[in-house]
């Protein structure tokens, strides 16, 4: 008989790719998924694990193993949650994090009354970008994320999540109230580029390369012809909403994003529409009462904004 431990370590190799990885999300040495793997070697007959460059890969017959630990840890997870649900106590630990602009809009009012009705929860945050945090959730660092995925740059996830749609909202161009596009009430974005058109081509603000605004600003432009000039990467969008009051850029900003608003910026419909929309995604095998409480509470939240942003989107 196959030992469960030893299953785990193969599945966590095949999801994960290295030893190195696997072991991370197991919080054990990578000496010590290797020990259980040559075990599982022993007592399966088979080699399971192959050199392939500077690490590991499958073989053929480590790929069949895999395919059924995959379904025994899936079904051993199963079971651990339908026990928890026999209690359906909602206390622990619950690991979030999240892009900062849907943690503010969202989650503050969620960990109040979660706290509040389950006062032996003990939720922690940590804020970030899609790019950093996915790894931490599926390596099991986190129960909960609050992610992002630009219309113009939908995101890919890994298998494994689950996802919950919380919010759908419009991208709008900021810019100062100096700025000559300022009086219009909607802008296409190719107008934002080209030394001919009167306001010249646009110096942009954004988040850092490589996270969800960034890319999905550079795909939005590069869909009508434009290559964008970011001079400004800044993680905050408070930060990056000063650099537009002070007339050094302009910047596409979810709805969420522009409270709290300094005055002298505005906000500006584009064409063709960019919209971002925020999911909570978790592990499908952690999916705790916690989680599904945390999930719920999140999703009456985003209802709540989506009202909230009903006479801004009819105005």
């Amino acid at each position: 008989m196959f030992s469960l431990e030893r299953l785990r370590a193969l599945d966590a190799v095949a999801v994960h790719g290295t030893i190195a990885r696997a072991a991370e999300s197991l919080h054990v040495t990578a000496s010590g998924v290797s020990q259980q793997l040559a075990k599982l070697e022993r007592e399966s007959g088979h080699r399971l694990l192959e050199p392939y460059g500077r690490s590991v890969r499958l073989t053929h017959a480590g790929q069949v193993l895999a395919a059924h630990a995959a379904r025994v840890c899936a079904q051993v997870a199963e079971a651990e949650a339908d026990l928890a649900d026999l209690q359906d106590e909602i206390l622990g630990p619950l690991r979030l994090g999240g892009v900062g602009s849907s943690l503010r809009a969202l989650l503050p009012e969620v960990l109040t009354a979660l706290t509040a009705s389950h006062p032996r929860l003990a939720p922690t945050v940590v804020d970030g970008e899609v790019v950093e945090l996915v790894p931490r959730l599926v390596g099991g660092e986190l129960d909960l994320l609050l992610i992002e995925s630009w219309s113009s740059r939908p995101i890919r996830l890994p298998q494994g999540l689950a996802v919950r749609t919380l919010v759908v909202e419009d991208v709008q161009l900021a810019v100062p109230d100096a700025h000559p596009l300022a009086g219009r009430e909607r802008v296409g974005l190719g107008e934002l580029g080209g030394l001919a058109h009167p306001t010249g081509a646009a110096v942009w603000a954004s988040c850092p390369v490589g996270t969800e605004p960034y890319e999905g600003l550079t795909q939005a432009l590069r869909e009508v012809g434009l290559e964008p000039e970011v001079r400004y990467q800044v993680t905050e969008y408070a930060t990056l909403l000063a650099l537009v009051r002070g007339g050094l850029c302009v910047s596409l900003v979810p709805e969420m994003a522009q409270r709290p608003c300094p005055p002298g910026v505005r906000f500006l419909p584009v064409r063709p529409a960019v919209r971002r929309t925020v999911q909570a995604a978790w592990r499908s095998r952690g999916e705790s009462p916690a989680v599904r409480a945390c999930v719920a509470a999140l999703a009456e939240a985003g209802q709540a904004e989506a009202v909230r942003a009903e006479p801004a989107a009819g105005g």
